[in-house]
Protein backbone atom coordinates (compact mmCIF):
# COMPACT_ATOMS: atom_id res chain seq x y z
CA UNK A 1 0.00 0.00 0.00
CA UNK A 2 1.10 3.77 -0.54
CA UNK A 3 3.13 5.18 2.03
CA UNK A 4 0.70 7.79 2.08
CA UNK A 5 -1.90 5.45 3.31
CA UNK A 6 -3.02 4.50 7.01
CA UNK A 7 -3.67 0.48 7.45
CA UNK A 8 -6.41 -0.37 10.48
CA UNK A 9 -6.06 -3.12 12.15
CA UNK A 10 -8.58 -4.67 14.13
CA UNK A 11 -7.28 -7.43 16.25
CA UNK A 12 -10.15 -8.22 18.57
CA UNK A 13 -9.42 -9.56 22.23
CA UNK A 14 -5.69 -9.91 22.68
CA UNK A 15 -3.41 -10.14 25.66
CA UNK A 16 -1.28 -7.12 26.18
CA UNK A 17 2.23 -8.34 26.05
CA UNK A 18 2.13 -9.31 22.52
CA UNK A 19 0.37 -6.42 21.14
CA UNK A 20 3.47 -4.32 23.08
CA UNK A 21 5.94 -6.62 21.40
CA UNK A 22 4.69 -6.37 18.37
CA UNK A 23 4.81 -2.69 18.44
CA UNK A 24 7.96 -2.25 19.82
CA UNK A 25 9.22 -4.66 16.87
CA UNK A 26 7.10 -2.71 14.12
CA UNK A 27 8.77 0.64 15.38
CA UNK A 28 12.13 -0.60 15.62
CA UNK A 29 12.14 -2.33 11.81
CA UNK A 30 10.41 0.23 10.47
CA UNK A 31 11.62 2.91 7.97
CA UNK A 32 10.75 5.77 5.87
CA UNK A 33 8.92 3.80 3.30
CA UNK A 34 6.86 1.86 5.78
CA UNK A 35 3.15 3.02 5.77
CA UNK A 36 1.69 3.90 9.45
CA UNK A 37 -0.68 1.77 10.82
CA UNK A 38 -3.73 2.27 14.01
CA UNK A 39 -4.04 -0.91 16.26
CA UNK A 40 -7.31 -1.22 17.51
CA UNK A 41 -7.89 -4.17 20.29
CA UNK A 42 -9.54 -5.33 23.52
CA UNK A 43 -7.31 -6.80 26.52
CA UNK A 44 -7.97 -8.95 29.35
CA UNK A 45 -7.96 -7.26 32.73
CA UNK A 46 -4.58 -5.77 32.87
CA UNK A 47 -2.78 -2.85 35.07
CA UNK A 48 -0.16 -0.77 32.94
CA UNK A 49 2.29 1.51 34.47
CA UNK A 50 4.03 4.17 32.80
CA UNK A 51 8.16 4.87 32.61
CA UNK A 52 7.36 7.64 35.83
CA UNK A 53 4.92 5.37 37.13
CA UNK A 54 4.76 5.61 41.33
CA UNK A 55 4.43 2.57 42.80
CA UNK A 56 2.05 3.94 45.81
CA UNK A 57 -0.53 4.47 43.13
CA UNK A 58 -1.05 0.90 42.37
CA UNK A 59 -3.25 0.39 45.46
CA UNK A 60 -4.34 -3.01 45.72
CA UNK A 61 -4.26 -5.10 42.55
CA UNK A 62 -4.96 -8.17 43.79
CA UNK A 63 -5.21 -10.88 40.71
CA UNK A 64 -4.72 -8.51 37.77
CA UNK A 65 -1.26 -8.46 36.93
CA UNK A 66 0.45 -4.95 36.45
CA UNK A 67 3.07 -4.41 33.56
CA UNK A 68 5.77 -1.99 33.90
CA UNK A 69 5.72 -0.69 29.80
CA UNK A 70 7.58 2.44 28.05
CA UNK A 71 5.27 4.24 27.99
CA UNK A 72 4.70 8.12 29.33
CA UNK A 73 2.17 8.63 32.49
CA UNK A 74 0.85 6.80 35.74
CA UNK A 75 -0.88 3.29 35.82
CA UNK A 76 -4.05 2.87 34.34
CA UNK A 77 -6.55 -0.37 33.73
CA UNK A 78 -7.14 -1.70 30.55
CA UNK A 79 -10.10 -4.68 30.18
CA UNK A 80 -12.81 -5.88 28.23
CA UNK A 81 -15.39 -3.10 27.00
CA UNK A 82 -12.76 -1.10 26.44
CA UNK A 83 -11.62 0.69 23.19
CA UNK A 84 -7.76 0.64 23.01
CA UNK A 85 -6.19 2.49 20.00
CA UNK A 86 -2.44 2.58 19.01
CA UNK A 87 -1.36 4.99 16.35
CA UNK A 88 1.89 3.89 14.80
CA UNK A 89 2.92 7.24 13.54
CA UNK A 90 6.05 8.22 11.49
CA UNK A 91 4.97 12.09 12.60
CA UNK A 92 8.54 13.49 12.12
CA UNK A 93 7.28 12.10 8.11
CA UNK A 94 4.18 14.04 8.59
CA UNK A 95 5.41 16.69 9.91
CA UNK A 96 3.25 16.76 13.21
CA UNK A 97 4.95 17.91 16.73
CA UNK A 98 4.30 14.95 19.59
CA UNK A 99 2.14 17.95 21.68
CA UNK A 100 0.08 18.51 18.29
CA UNK A 101 -0.16 14.28 18.00
CA UNK A 102 -1.87 14.75 21.53
CA UNK A 103 -4.08 17.04 21.15
CA UNK A 104 -5.20 15.48 17.83
CA UNK A 105 -6.24 12.34 19.62
CA UNK A 106 -7.56 14.01 22.67
CA UNK A 107 -9.73 15.84 20.15
CA UNK A 108 -10.60 12.46 17.90
CA UNK A 109 -12.24 11.67 20.98
CA UNK A 110 -13.96 14.35 21.88
CA UNK A 111 -15.89 14.06 18.10
CA UNK A 112 -16.66 10.86 18.69
CA UNK A 113 -18.16 11.73 21.96
CA UNK A 114 -20.16 14.59 20.44
CA UNK A 115 -21.44 12.34 17.72
CA UNK A 116 -23.57 10.97 20.57
CA UNK A 117 -24.27 13.79 21.68
CA UNK A 118 -21.88 13.72 24.59
CA UNK A 119 -19.76 16.91 25.71
CA UNK A 120 -16.12 15.70 26.72
CA UNK A 121 -13.58 17.99 27.07
CA UNK A 122 -9.21 17.37 27.65
CA UNK A 123 -7.85 19.09 30.79
CA UNK A 124 -4.87 21.12 30.53
CA UNK A 125 -1.63 18.98 31.99
CA UNK A 126 -4.14 15.98 32.62
CA UNK A 127 -3.84 13.72 29.07
CA UNK A 128 -7.51 12.50 28.48
CA UNK A 129 -10.80 13.12 28.07
CA UNK A 130 -13.40 14.29 31.00
CA UNK A 131 -16.87 14.45 31.35
CA UNK A 132 -17.50 17.21 33.74
CA UNK A 133 -14.29 16.33 35.46
CA UNK A 134 -14.51 12.24 35.23
CA UNK A 135 -12.19 10.63 33.15
CA UNK A 136 -13.82 8.64 30.25
CA UNK A 137 -10.51 8.31 28.04
CA UNK A 138 -6.86 8.15 28.86
CA UNK A 139 -4.18 8.81 26.65
CA UNK A 140 -0.12 8.02 27.34
CA UNK A 141 2.26 7.81 24.14
CA UNK A 142 5.98 7.21 23.47
CA UNK A 143 7.87 8.42 20.61
CA UNK A 144 10.93 6.78 19.23
CA UNK A 145 13.17 8.14 16.35
CA UNK A 146 9.92 10.66 15.65
CA UNK A 147 7.50 7.54 15.70
CA UNK A 148 4.89 6.54 18.25
CA UNK A 149 3.67 4.18 19.41
CA UNK A 150 1.08 2.71 22.32
CA UNK A 151 -1.75 5.45 22.21
CA UNK A 152 -5.34 5.74 24.08
CA UNK A 153 -7.71 3.59 25.81
CA UNK A 154 -11.26 4.78 25.83
CA UNK A 155 -14.23 3.46 27.83
CA UNK A 156 -17.11 2.31 26.36
CA UNK A 157 -18.87 -0.48 28.59
CA UNK A 158 -16.31 -2.02 30.87
CA UNK A 159 -16.33 -3.11 34.60
CA UNK A 160 -14.96 0.18 36.33
CA UNK A 161 -14.56 -1.46 39.53
CA UNK A 162 -10.75 -2.48 39.09
CA UNK A 163 -10.49 1.63 38.87
CA UNK A 164 -10.81 1.48 42.25
CA UNK A 165 -7.92 -0.25 42.90
CA UNK A 166 -5.20 2.43 41.74
CA UNK A 167 -4.59 6.30 41.65
CA UNK A 168 -6.15 5.94 37.83
CA UNK A 169 -3.47 8.25 36.21
CA UNK A 170 -1.56 9.20 39.61
CA UNK A 171 -4.56 10.73 40.63
CA UNK A 172 -6.08 9.71 44.08
CA UNK A 173 -9.80 9.68 43.95
CA UNK A 174 -10.51 10.19 40.18
CA UNK A 175 -13.95 8.97 38.92
CA UNK A 176 -13.92 7.35 35.64
CA UNK A 177 -16.65 6.46 33.32
CA UNK A 178 -18.21 4.50 30.34
CA UNK A 179 -19.91 6.03 27.26
CA UNK A 180 -22.59 3.58 27.81
CA UNK A 181 -24.23 5.63 30.82
CA UNK A 182 -24.65 8.15 28.41
CA UNK A 183 -26.15 6.67 25.52
CA UNK A 184 -26.59 3.32 23.92
CA UNK A 185 -23.75 2.25 21.98
CA UNK A 186 -22.24 -0.59 20.90
CA UNK A 187 -18.41 -1.36 20.57
CA UNK A 188 -18.33 -2.06 16.65
CA UNK A 189 -20.47 1.18 16.08
CA UNK A 190 -17.97 3.05 18.43
CA UNK A 191 -14.82 2.07 16.60
CA UNK A 192 -15.98 2.85 13.21
CA UNK A 193 -16.56 6.22 14.49
CA UNK A 194 -13.13 6.93 16.18
CA UNK A 195 -11.42 5.15 13.04
CA UNK A 196 -12.68 7.81 11.58
CA UNK A 197 -12.51 10.53 13.36
CA UNK A 198 -8.68 9.60 13.94
CA UNK A 199 -7.58 9.46 10.75
CA UNK A 200 -9.66 12.73 10.08
CA UNK A 201 -7.13 14.47 12.94
CA UNK A 202 -4.00 12.30 11.43
CA UNK A 203 -4.62 13.81 8.09
CA UNK A 204 -5.69 10.65 6.03
CA UNK A 205 -9.53 11.01 5.39
CA UNK A 206 -10.52 8.39 3.32
CA UNK A 207 -7.02 7.10 2.93
CA UNK A 208 -7.01 4.29 5.26
CA UNK A 209 -8.22 0.70 4.64
CA UNK A 210 -9.05 -1.69 7.62
CA UNK A 211 -8.42 -5.49 8.16
CA UNK A 212 -9.51 -7.76 10.73
CA UNK A 213 -7.11 -9.45 13.01
CA UNK A 214 -3.62 -10.71 13.01
CA UNK A 215 -0.44 -8.61 13.79
CA UNK A 216 1.38 -8.05 11.59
Amino acid sequence: MPVSDLLVRRLGLMEYKPVWRAMQTFTDQRDTNTPDELWLVEHPPVFTQGQAGRAEHVLAPGDIPVIQVDRGGQVTYHGPGQIVAYPLIDIKRLQMGVRELVTGIEQAIVDVLKSYSVDGQPVAGAPGVYIDGVKIASLGLRIRRGRSFHGLAFNINMDLEPFQRINPCGYEGLQVTNLSAFARVSMLEVEDRLISCLCKVLGYNHRFRVVEGGLP
